[in-house]
């Protein structure tokens, strides 16, 4: 299985999210398996940028990881992602935060996403989606959650649905 995490906070954040969702299903040989409901979050890094709203979604894929990624940047650059501030606002954020049971370090790519274990915006949602996962080399998620912060984070009512 794969996790891919969502997240935006431009440009109606509520549906950027659901559109990136789409258009995941739209990749080839992709399907959409699972949604987690969306969350709000507050944002890593600067704090002058308005609260995010992510989600996560497992995906059966037979692309490979790299395939993958260039896919959800393909994405991200339709919805106007533009990487000028390291954790600046955004309008749709795209991460492989898991790939199967494989462990990537490569210049473009790591996988399990690095900041996987302490993101309480990614661990949430995983825990929605399987809570007895197991993410290579840190855990499961409810242990990783024990000592992740809930912080501001809240569950919104809706959960996010590819509308394929």
């Amino acid at each position: 299985m794969v996790y891919v995490g969502l997240g935006s906070n431009l440009d109606a954040p509520h549906a950027q999210v659901a559109e990136g969702i789409n258009e995941l299903a739209g990749l080839p040989d992709t399907e959409v398996e699972a949604c987690s409901s969306l969350y709000e979050s507050e944002p890593m890094g600067p704090q002058d940028q308005p609260d995010y709203v992510n989600a996560v979604v497992r995906l059966r894929t037979g692309l490979a990881p790299e395939a993958l990624l260039d896919g959800l940047q393909a994405i991200e650059h339709r919805h106007g992602r533009q990487r000028t501030r390291h954790w600046g606002a955004r309008t749709l954020d795209l991460d492989i935060l898991l790939y199967g049971e494989q462990q990537i370090a490569g210049p473009r790519l790591q996988i399990p996403h690095p900041g996987i274990a302490v993101r309480n915006f990614v661990l949430y949602p995983l825990a929605e989606l399987d809570s007895q996962l197991e993410i290579p080399g840190r855990g499961s998620v409810t242990e990783l959650l024990s000592a992740c912060p809930k912080g501001r984070l809240v569950r919104l009512d809706a959960a996010a649905q590819p509308v394929v």
